[in-house]
């Protein structure tokens, strides 16, 4: 068995599951409000032993621990994804219906199919009927939206209206007060979890708290994408030349190894 060979191939798999989140970062360097992934990459030795005492079958995975092979362990994985939630760009667009919540914790809050969900993306619109709603078409939702019909909820602006904002989210109508953006900040903002295009879920709506004195939401401006096209496309050659590594790393085992071994085996003498 060769353990380096073996070593060198989990490697790259772990370079390609990298690479895959950093062609998404840049596929999204252009998609207002985005926020960058990347990985935290460790050894396998390390997860085991975090979680084998959590496995359904504990003495048989004890056991069977014995005989874990200590090279192979050692190999390359991608112990956690993360996302970088600080703040993009801000971009004046001079558009009454575009807004930026310029703190890191906050966001917007969004009625979709799949139920309430998180956003960045501040670039709104409005539908048919005069409803703010997000560029997929889904209502934003106002802080008092609980106490809403489930059919009539969301912002409707009055026609015929100018809208404008204070820094709190207060929505106003020809300088008449009519709703407050819901300004949404997480108990724990880790615990959120990216869901569809560009929007984020989380398991429990009581975990968001309704922030009305912010102070952070500006009014004709979007929040761009916090994807550093440079810092990507360094970590794009990095991986790159990683796993042309690790393919001459198996090249080595598989040809000139393994051609030593048989000519060498060839010589010995009965």
């Amino acid at each position: 068995m060769q353990n380096g060979y073996y070593q060198a191939t989990g490697a790259m798999v772990t370079q390609f599951n990298r690479l895959n989140v950093i062609s998404n970062n840049l596929a999204n360097i252009n998609t207002i409000g985005f926020k960058r992934d990347d990985v935290v990459i460790g050894d396998f030795e390390r997860i085991f032993k975090q979680t084998q005492d959590e496995m359904p079958l504990r003495n048989h995975t004890k056991d069977s621990a014995k005989y874990l092979n200590r090279t192979i362990n050692r190999t390359p994985q991608v112990v956690e994804q993360y996302t970088d939630f600080s703040s993009g760009g801000i971009k004046s667009s001079s558009n009454q219906l575009d807004f930026v919540i310029k703190r890191d914790d906050l966001f917007f809050l969004v009625d979709t199919p799949s139920g309430v969900k998180l956003s960045k993306n501040g670039a709104f619109s409005l539908d048919k009927d005069g409803f703010l709603v997000s560029k997929e078409g889904y209502k934003i939702l106002p802080s008092n939206y609980n106490a809403q019909p489930l059919e009539q909820r969301g912002i409707q602006l009055p026609q015929g209206t100018t809208l404008t904002s204070d820094k709190n989210g207060n929505l106003y109508s020809n300088n008449e007060p009519f709703a407050r953006l819901f300004i949404a900040q997480p108990r724990e903002i880790r615990a959120i979890e990216k869901f569809g295009d560009n929007l984020f879920s989380v398991k429990n709506l009581d975990d968001i708290i309704d922030i009305d004195n912010a102070g952070s939401v500006l009014q004709g401006y979007a929040q761009m994408s916090n994807v550093n096209a440079v810092t990507e496309m360094v970590g794009l050659i990095e991986t790159q030349r990683m796993v042309d590594m690790y393919q001459k790393v198996m090249n080595s085992h598989m040809n000139d190894l393994n051609q030593d071994a048989i000519t060498k085996l060839g010589n010995v003498k009965a």
